[in-house]
């Protein structure tokens, strides 16, 4: 309810790396009146997978609960606590294959107790009734026939995604493709680490402690300070990696920006939408004490973390945080760099397997506003270059529009810039036909994003 309601992150970590269990638990304790136990690592795991995939599943576990009602209206006026109940008892049954017997004695003990004694007598009838139609293989299934907004519908339903995506999907990648971006949508993610660098830890010294700590992974194929995880994540944060700087938790695919910015020791970077500085810190370790990244950014808050981890990190001596809005900051043109990044906001399309709860949260009408924004920060980032510097433009999205179109777009208001191929830079698997950096979910198993690497003239 926090999540949907409230605005609250669906995974028990917080943006530092420590665990946000207890407050979660403790936010439980005052509102619904339940004592709480201390969470252990595999309660931990199983909270954040229930919480996580009833919020990834809701409009397919909705259009369960509703067939079992028969009555529309009763589903639309159904309390939001009950409402939440039943989800998560039909996510455990259809796609945890708990065993329903514990699954819905579970659940009715929670209604009974949050709600009233009628209310566990409801989730006992409906979840009794999922069970018996899964054991028989006849769970309901939306209708596939009739025109293509219709199949939309029907596929939003069966993957669980706003029907707006579905449709812009099918329309840029087909509907064979759009399935496959769903189903990596719904799978559980893996996460990656990158050795920290800058503190002499090498990649071969991080697959020594996770061999320690027993948690399974592989090594980048991309990038040689990165090793990925499934699972186990919880038990880094625990023994302090990140805590001490160690490592920390990037997508390859934000690394393989970084590799597209291609930092050198004496180099000036700006950094234009730093926080929470994945990024800035991946490419002040690149700078090996020389140079300095200018990280710019409109929260000031989120700065101050960022401040925070380079100094857990060793980087903090080539790092400036800069508190402002760029379109601002670029007025006073007191700076000219080498390179510039623009990770630039956007509708984050790219990183749905990570982000359960962000589906939800955007709407079509938002990537409009998305794209003026974007441009407008594209020409502001622009000034910061100096001639024959470098503008890298990047997101986490895999929208052509938020992407390329941007970019074409820049490149028509700024002719002084041109394309330089990224091919130098990130291996061929990545590189498209125009010369720009994407990673696609479903072709490299990784997040989804995109950079254009641009030159100013001399």
């Amino acid at each position: 309810m926090r999540i949907e309601l409230g605005g609250a992150f669906a995974d028990l970590l917080n943006e530092k790396g420590k665990g946000s269990g207890g407050n979660e638990m403790a936010y439980v304790e005052r509102s619904l009146g339940f004592r709480t136990h201390d969470l252990d690592d595999r309660d931990l795991r199983l909270v954040t997978d229930i919480v996580g995939g009833t919020i990834r599943w809701r409009r397919y576990l909705d259009y369960l609960i509703c067939s079992l009602f028969h009555d529309e209206s009763m589903f639309r006026s159904m309390e939001p606590l009950l409402l939440q109940i039943l989800r998560i008892g039909c996510y455990e049954i259809v796609k945890l294959d708990m065993p329903p017997y514990a699954v819905v004695d579970e659940n009715v003990r929670l209604a009974k107790v949050a709600l009233r004694h009628g209310a566990g007598n409801m989730v006992n009838a409906i979840l009794r009734k999922l069970v018996s139609l899964k054991d028989r293989n006849s769970l309901p299934l939306p209708n596939m026939e009739g025109n293509d907004r219709a199949q939309a519908r029907a596929l939003a339903t069966i993957y669980s995604h706003p029907v707006w995506m579905v449709r812009r999907w099918i329309k840029y990648l087909g509907q064979e493709r759009a399935i496959r971006l769903m189903v990596w949508n719904n799978s559980d993610p893996s996460f990656s680490l990158r050795a920290n660098c800058a503190k002499g830890i090498t990649r071969a010294d991080l697959v020594t402690q996770l061999n320690v700590l027993k948690v399974p992974h592989e090594v980048s194929l991309h990038l040689d300070d990165f090793v990925r995880v499934k699972t186990g994540l919880q038990a880094v944060i625990q023994a302090g990696f990140l805590k001490e700087g160690l490592c920390s938790v990037q997508d390859e695919s934000a690394g393989l920006v970084v590799s597209v910015v291609d930092p050198q020791p004496g180099e000036n970077i700006v950094d234009c939408c730093a926080a929470p500085g994945g990024k800035t810190l991946y490419m002040a370790s690149h700078l090996k004490g020389q140079g300095m990244v200018y990280a710019i950014d409109i929260n000031k808050g989120r700065l101050r973390i960022l401040n925070e981890t380079a100094k857990r990190q060793n980087v903090d001596g080539v790092i400036t945080t800069i508190h402002n809005d760029l379109r601002a900051f670029v007025d006073k043109k007191l700076l000219k760099s080498d390179k510039v990044l623009l990770d630039a906001p956007c509708s984050g399309l790219g990183v749905l397997s990570k982000r359960a709860d962000l589906r939800w949260n955007k709407r079509l009408e938002d990537l409009e506003q998305l794209k003026n924004l974007q441009d407008e920060l594209l020409d502001a980032a622009s000034i910061l270059v100096k001639p024959g510097g470098v503008l890298v433009y990047s997101t986490c999205s895999i929208d052509p529009e938020e992407n390329e179109e941007r970019v074409q777009a820049f490149l028509l208001r700024h002719p002084d810039f041109s394309v330089d191929p990224v091919d130098k830079y990130v291996p061929a698997d990545f590189v498209t036909e125009h010369g720009f950096y994407f990673s696609d979910p479903v072709e490299n198993s990784l997040d989804g994003a995109f950079a254009a690497r641009l030159v100013r003239g001399s």
